[in-house]
């Protein structure tokens, strides 16, 4: 494998029903290589989403260790969590998580403006990422003034313009037709291939699944299939 962006060991994550724990995650080991595309699949109730929000810090692993372009998360404070993610990850979410009173491309620049970089290099690298996704003709357009394709690419756009570690991607295609998933899902393989972007996205989409080049299957809490394991 190459270096590793992402590394779990041992991962548990339980949540409390009725003073009962119910097991999210139990001692799950995961490596991400650099330039790897990744998805985690497996039905509602898998953990999928969950191993997603602990390789982010969104949630605290109650066991084991996870280390992302390598930080050991148990490091950090909530505050350095934050600053990771800012610095080291990129989101793509089902619900978009657009500004709706901001234009594609200052939802873009937004997030490098909280990085402190200049007005004049924001603009350029949003003018940039947009017209990579075919978005060159939407910059000044608002959310609600877009279909649910093309706020999704904008979100992505929004992802990689400050060239993250990891792209991490939560059921990206559950909004969208088969059309338009199938119009992400390249736009998805064309940023691993051309830009080597790595990676992890939690889906069931079957469409999604199809062009990652590893699958990893989760039930009840635990990986009971990895495509590189097989492979090797």
């Amino acid at each position: 494998m190459s270096e590793r962006v992402v590394e779990c060991r041992g991962v548990v994550r339980t949540y409390q029903d009725d003073a009962v724990p119910v097991y999210a995650l139990r001692g799950v080991d995961i490596d991400v290589g650099r330039g790897e595309f990744v998805s985690l699949a497996g039905p509602s109730g898998s953990g999928k989403t969950t191993l997603l929000n602990v390789i982010s810090g969104l949630d605290r692993a109650d066991e084991g260790t996870v280390e992302v372009d390598g930080v050991d998360l148990r490091t950090l404070n909530e505050t350095e969590l934050s600053d990771l993610r800012l610095r080291k990850m990129g989101f793509v979410f089902q619900s978009y998580n657009l500004i709706p009173v901001l234009s594609a491309r200052e939802n873009v620049e937004f997030i490098m403006q909280l990085q402190g970089v200049g007005a004049a290099e924001r603009a350029q690298r949003a003018e940039a990422a947009l017209a990579d996704l075919g978005l060159e003709d939407m910059s000044d357009r608002r959310p609600g003034e877009m279909s649910g394709g093309q706020q999704q690419r904008v979100a992505v756009a929004r992802a990689i313009v400050t060239h993250p570690a990891v792209l991490l991607a939560d059921e990206p295609s559950a909004n969208l037709d088969s059309g338009t998933t199938e119009e992400l899902s390249q736009v998805l393989v064309r940023l691993n291939e051309e830009q080597g972007v790595t990676i992890v996205t939690a889906t069931h989409d079957p469409m999604v699944m199809q062009y990652a080049k590893r699958q990893i299957k989760l039930r009840d809490g635990q990986i009971v299939e990895d495509s590189a394991a097989v492979a090797a």
